[in-house]
């Protein structure tokens, strides 16, 4: 055993070969089961797929990297849920293609900013954020105001969208265009921003779990 070991060790290819091998088998064994579990594969009750102009807000909002400095997930400790509210559930992503959830807080997380500011203040914000948070290192975003939306191709994101499961209807395609045409970047990343964690029912949801953070 121990020379077959130092035969591994000491050929560069197969050690890579083997744990490649190692590493597929032990994220099969992790990811598989969670394909198969209701709780992660269930939409929660009255979830609803994006609308158009907040389908379009999505897309600018990882088009401008906003998810590379906010995280949308809640971890189930006191530190956490108390500062941003219920702990993230994955029912609450099973239409997001990809889902934003992460681990990168250079601001805030944003899994329950919607409805925590008006339209208003996220407009303010994403222009200039030092305009209502001084300490705000996050760059501001003008050219949103500027750039205005045709949605020519909203139906057709929805349509690839209803391919991967998310339910939307024949109406809900033929209608996006109608919904976006004309309006502003900025109106679709704060309708985006004020659905985030609206979902889940805020004060009709179990508590969350009382664990302190480490």
């Amino acid at each position: 055993m121990a020379q077959g070991h130092s035969a591994v060790e000491k050929n560069l290819g197969l050690l890579i070969v083997l744990t490649l091998v190692a590493c597929s088998l032990g994220g099969l064994a992790e990811i598989v089961p969670l394909m198969f579990q209701k709780e992660t594969t269930t939409p929660i009750e009255g979830l609803k797929p994006l609308g158009a102009l907040e389908l379009e807000g999505r897309d600018v909002y990882i088009r401008e990297g906003c998810n590379v400095c906010h995280s949308q997930m809640i971890r189930p400790f006191r530190a956490e849920t108390e500062r941003y509210g219920h702990y993230s559930v994955a029912g609450e992503s099973v239409y997001e293609h990809p889902f934003l959830w992460g681990s990168k807080r250079t601001g805030p997380d944003l899994a329950r900013v919607g409805g925590k500011y008006s339209d208003d203040w996220h407009r303010v914000h994403l222009n200039n954020p030092r305009d209502v948070v001084p300490e705000s290192n996050m760059p501001g975003f003008p050219w949103l105001a500027e750039n205005v939306l045709d949605g020519e191709d909203t139906g057709a994101k929805m349509k690839a969208l209803r391919v991967v499961g998310v339910p939307y209807t024949d109406e809900d395609i033929a209608g996006a265009q109608a919904v976006v045409a004309g309006k502003t970047e900025l109106d679709a990343v704060v309708a985006y921003l004020q659905q985030l964690g609206t979902a889940l029912g805020r004060g009709t949801v179990a508590p969350a779990p009382a664990t302190a953070a480490n």
